[in-house]
């Protein structure tokens, strides 16, 4: 399908799937929410997000009064997508008005969440910034008190080739418009071959001045100024634009007045699927501006071609990077184009930002991450075939959008990478959760069973049997203990699967199918345990070296695959493993905080929660651009585990047992509406460790629900 024709496709069925606007949350808490900055900025580094799933920007006001904001957007891969500059902005544009915008006469810039826009104003004028929710394109709106001139330009940041770089295209001879392309050399690899993107820049009475530059052909009391957006595999840079122009077309059907309504409601019924606002302290406050704010950057992020990248999302900015290498101090500064870590995918970096989606009911921002490892499956299922010669598939921990697979064999060195076969396991229990929340039997049949038997598959013809168990050997316990025998995560990880394709519908599976999953069931050796202290825990593995990362492995049985927790059998078992863990940090890729939730410990979560979602880089403006830590900057990781943490200590699901206040302190009162399985949502109020106010939708679920108190 046309990369453009999906997009617009995809907006349609979003918005007829969300749910009504009542009963609504109530606007002051959004609000409450929104950043004011009373100053103007300097550079990057000083800007807001803002986006509409697939085309973001960083948005700010120099001191010269000028609007600069840089446009990414989700599928803007380069030549080489695991290098730092892999996934590249579309450039910069600068836009000046004429006299100058004022930025000391009563400056005040806005991200205004309820309408996922951002408002500039001084004295004399007012500017409205948006990325239409449901078409490519970025809007700036103007308004003066009196006459004035608007001029916009276009910066690339690639004026010249550099290694696995290209220099940015500027199309000739276009009248009163702008526009430029990169386009991708490679032709190695077949994704990337004639891969093209870029944009159009115009505006209502904007005439050509120059050939990066639009200028008002007269003073205006209104100007606006449009930049549509376009990723697509064309045969030749005019294809490319061709397709481009049909865009625009489309786009331009609908009136600005009508697309910023339709934009609006967007974001409105966005608001209303679910929420949570903390109160009680200064810490209730920020955690809730983080929680919210978080939510709004993943749905900037969220609905594009591929899934948010962990390292920066579409919001990188001029980072300014100092090392000491050797004794030897160095600062310099990492363009918008790049990040640590470059544009490949980490699966347990990907998670953090997935996971929570499903309590948040923002389903539809989970199909990028399935359709991208969907799409992975057939190339390395023929991998598989070729090199290990049986069935089946795995996903690779690290790799590009279009997937690859390293052939290991068994007697080849260990890596933090390498005889490392979780996320297959872990993506098959996401997918079974996407299911038991929207009962999609559709998607359960053409995404989950294909996944989910792919996968187990593999494990079953790629280990030996050791006394009618599967002998998982070699085999990595994540990054942290390399070629061990029978990790706990791929053991736990196994055992979840199966066990929930048991429990799916049988009109969704066939006999033989569930006869297979229930004998490779019974073949999973039990989860390693062994004593600390001469109490009971459970361990990373039944054999392991000293370790290479800072994991901890034996807690995949508490999260991602939920064997233990409240409510659950053996939970002393659990807590005693958490108690005497052997890294106990917070921040970043670190599970700690979802982990205390699951089990009960509310000190622990409220800890983690406060701290990750109150950890701004130092360097940025923005309370939401979390620390660069061991990712990059903005770390997405941080801010999807503070909010998934954040969602289990209020409420907890499974199945159709639905917990209330399992981890929540009692000195935080809370409005919240959240998801659960079977189609149901969860909304109330928390007023001194009490539940008041409950609404369970639909009715019969009430009865399914348990209020544990806080404490």
């Amino acid at each position: 399908m046309n990369k453009v024709h999906f997009y617009l496709c995809a907006q349609l069925l979003v918005c007829c799937a969300l749910p009504s606007l009542a009963p609504a949350q109530p606007a002051e808490n959004l609000d409450a929410c929104n950043v004011v900055w009373t100053t103007p900025g300097t550079n990057s580094l000083d800007s807001m997000p803002l986006g509409n799933g697939d085309i973001g920007l960083n948005v700010w006001v120099e001191q010269n009064g000028d609007l600069v904001f840089y446009v990414s957007k989700t599928d803007a891969w380069t030549d080489n997508v695991g290098k730092g500059k892999g996934l590249a902005k579309l450039g910069r544009v600068r836009v000046k008005f004429d006299p100058p915008f004022s930025a000391k006469n009563e400056f005040r810039q806005e991200l205004k969440l309820s309408t996922g826009s951002i408002e500039i104003e001084n004295k004399e004028t007012k500017i409205l910034v948006w990325v239409n929710a449901n078409r490519p394109v970025v809007h700036v709106e103007a308004d003066s008190a009196q006459p004035c001139g608007l001029s916009v330009a276009f910066e690339s940041l690639r004026p010249t080739p550099e290694p696995d770089l290209q220099a940015d295209t500027l199309f000739e001879g276009q009248k009163d418009r702008i526009v430029w392309c990169y386009r991708n050399q490679n032709k190695r690899v077949p994704q990337l071959t004639n891969l093209t993107f870029g944009a159009l820049l115009k505006g209502a009475g904007l005439v050509s001045s120059g050939p990066t530059t639009l200028k008002a052909a007269h003073p205006a009391q209104h100007h606006s100024v449009a930049l549509h957006a376009l990723t697509a595999q064309a045969a030749t840079p005019e294809a490319w634009r061709e397709q481009l122009e049909q865009l625009v077309v489309l786009s331009e059907a609908v009136s600005v007045e009508n697309a910023r309504q339709q934009h609006s409601q967007w974001w409105q019924q966005f608001w209303q699927r679910s929420w949570i606002f903390v109160s009680g302290d200064d810490d209730a406050r920020k955690v809730t501006q983080g929680y919210v704010l978080q939510r709004f950057v993943t749905a900037c992020a969220g609905r594009g071609a591929y899934p948010i990248k962990f390292n920066g999302s579409i919001f990188t900015m001029d980072w300014h990077k100092h090392e000491k290498v050797k004794g030897v101090e160095t600062n310099y500064v990492v363009t918008a184009d790049a990040r640590d870590w470059g544009g490949q995918y980490w699966f347990q970096n990907t998670r953090p930002m997935y996971w929570p989606l499903l309590a948040s009911g923002d389903f539809e921002m989970l199909l990028p991450l399935f359709r991208m490892y969907i799409n992975q499956l057939p190339g390395n299922a023929q991998a598989v075939k070729e090199f290990y010669k049986h069935d089946g598939a795995y996903f690779a921990e690290t790799n590009p959008f279009y997937g690859s697979l390293p052939n290991i064999k068994p007697g080849e060195a260990g890596s933090y990478t390498k005889h490392y076969f979780t996320p297959i396991l872990e993506l098959s229990a996401m997918m079974l959760d996407y299911y038991a929340f929207t009962g999609d039997r559709e998607f359960a049949r053409q995404s989950l069973l294909p996944v989910a038997e792919a996968g187990l598959t593999f494990f079953a013809q790629h280990f030996p049997h050791e006394s009618g168990k599967l002998l998982l050997e070699p085999d990595n316990a994540i990054e942290m203990f390399w070629k061990a025998r029978n990790p706990a995560p791929d053991i736990a990880g196994l055992r979840w699967v199966l066990g929930g394709l048991l429990a799916l519908p049988q009109d969704v599976t066939g006999a033989e199918q569930r006869a297979r999953w229930q004998q490779l069931l019974g073949e999973i050796p039990a989860l390693p345990t062994g004593t600390t202290n001469g109490v009971k825990v459970l361990k990373p593995a039944d054999v392991f070296d000293n370790g290479h990362n800072f994991e901890n492995p034996e807690l995949y049985a508490i999260y991602p695959f939920r064997h233990f927790g409240l409510g659950k059998p053996e939970l002393d078992l659990a807590r005693a493993t958490f108690a005497v863990r052997r890294f106990k940090t917070n921040g970043c890729w670190r599970q700690d905080g979802i982990q205390a939730a699951l089990l009960g410990e509310t000190g622990v979560a409220r800890t983690n929660v406060t701290f990750v979602l109150t950890r701004k880089d130092k360097q940025c403006r923005f309370p939401a651009f979390w620390e660069h830590g061991s990712d990059y900057v903005p770390d997405e990781d941080n801010g999807g585990n503070g909010v998934h943490a954040l969602q289990l200590m209020l409420m907890q699901s499974e199945g159709r047992k639905i917990l209330l206040l399992p981890a929540w302190p009692k000195t935080w009162d809370c409005a919240f509406k959240l998801h659960a399985p079977l189609q149901t949502t969860v909304e109330g109020k928390v007023r001194g460790g009490k539940i008041e106010d409950l609404i369970v939708t639909p009715a019969e679920r009430r009865a399914d629900v348990e209020v544990l108190g806080a404490r």
